[in-house]
């Protein structure tokens, strides 16, 4: 007799990790909200905010945020329009630049993070024992690595070639 595929554990792990994502988007997407931004811009703010001088070359933000290049690109955009970033031109290349956090980016970023962490520790890590969180974190990152290898391009401080 052969296994019904569709009780299969692969689809079971598969389908509670989009159900566990969506819930929290979904609390995340409203909290975010509250403060004037997208996910998307929320996690380009973190991206640069965690980086060596609250930068990165806009391709390497690309590569860790999934977006194409022209994606990063109208992101940034906005985000400029906003005060949120700014664009720094690369010295030793004119065609490519880096995206920098602003203060007031920060500022915004550090008004939206307490409620951010609140629904983390909420809905997420505080489900786990540290045990189990410490074990998830490694997992993640060995499926993260696998499936978006860019995505700590630019994170390591590096000599500035653009």
């Amino acid at each position: 007799m052969t296994q019904n595929l569709f009780d299969d554990p692969r689809i079971t792990a598969l389908g509670l990790f989009v159900e566990t994502y969506s819930g929290l988007a979904a609390r995340f997407a409203a909290q975010l909200d509250q403060h004037d931004l997208s996910m998307v811009e929320f996690e380009v703010l973190m991206r640069l905010a965690r980086s060596p001088g609250h930068q990165l070359r806009m391709s390497d933000l690309a590569a860790q945020t999934s977006l194409s290049t022209s994606g990063v690109t109208r992101v940034v955009d906005r985000m400029e329009r906003d005060g949120l970033i700014r664009r720094r031109a690369c010295p030793s290349d004119r065609r490519s630049s880096y995206a920098v956090a602003t203060e007031e980016g920060r500022c915004r970023l550090d008004q939206t993070l307490p409620g951010h962490l609140r629904i983390i520790e909420d809905w997420f890590t505080g489900q786990l024992a540290p045990a189990d969180l410490d074990h998830l974190l490694a997992s993640l990152r060995t499926l993260r690595d696998a499936v978006h290898p860019g995505a700590t391009a630019g994170s390591e401080a590096e000599p500035e070639r653009c």
